[in-house]
């Protein structure tokens, strides 16, 4: 329980850490819980689509189901995402990606990067039925942080722990906390399997992809993964597994 809460303390800004004061090398088993932080945020942004499509035109409802889920996170994963765009869209070598993905400053590419993905991401939904664009959240969030979390298994920390950004590095996921991933990232897509039409099994093909993509490119590029390849990863494995259900509709 208290490597959970140190989960939900990390991946969100909502003030769990009333409830218990983790220590810090519970940080480091973050990821095997990341999925139930999907469970929340996913969860958020769902009852906040369902709730607000009765009362608001959908395209409204949808914006702020996106805004609760920037609100409960801080754009913790946005700003990887951003971060992500501007390193490898500018950086010609391995330590300059490193240098300017810590940058805190914002540049061209991560600029670009956001417009396109907020575009994306709100137009599928808007172009899904209400009720499954509902279920489609909620299954997304914690199955593309599942399979995200894969990269810790795949490759190392890029840098020296003192140099992240959270000061934090992930430790490699053991096989029971593989299982408890895969039914922590599969359960909240059964509402989409039984009461929507869409094919589930091959829309997950869609992020499987997706994310083997990203850690190719992230190895070659980085022979490791930061926090920010993290964040991209997710929410890119999350935007592909929602663009196959709409195709798959």
């Amino acid at each position: 329980m208290v490597n959970v809460i140190a989960s939900f303390i990390f991946f969100t800004r909502l003030p769990f850490w009333r409830l218990h004061q983790s220590p810090k090398e519970a940080y480091a088993t973050v990821v095997e819980h990341w999925p139930l932080t999907g469970w929340l945020t996913g969860g958020i942004m769902a009852v906040t689509l369902f709730l607000g499509c009765h009362i608001l035109p959908f395209p409204i409802a949808v914006i702020l189901a996106v805004l609760m889920r920037l609100w409960v996170t801080g754009a913790l994963h946005e700003d990887g995402l951003a971060d992500f765009f501007d390193g490898f869209g500018g950086g010609t070598d391995r330590q300059r990606i490193l240098t300017i993905m810590k940058d805190s400053h914002i540049g061209t590419y991560g600029v670009i990067a956001l417009i396109f993905y907020f575009a994306l991401l709100c137009g599928v939904l808007m172009s899904l039925p209400p009720m499954t664009a509902v279920f489609a959240i909620f299954a997304a969030d914690p199955l593309a942080k599942m399979f995200s979390a894969q990269i810790v298994n795949f490759m190392p920390y890029a840098r020296r722990e003192e140099e992240a950004k959270n000061k934090t590095v992930y430790r490699p996921i053991s096989m029971g906390a593989t299982v408890s991933l895969a039914l922590q990232g599969m359960l909240p897509s059964l509402p989409l399997m039984l009461f929507t039409e869409v094919t589930w099994w091959l829309a997950v093909l869609a992020p499987v992809l997706t994310v083997t993509l990203l850690f190719l490119l992230i190895w070659k590029k980085l022979q490791g993964y930061t926090g920010d390849c993290c964040g991209a990863v997710c929410l890119l494995a999350e935007l592909s597994f929602l663009l196959a259900a709409l195709v798959l509709l």
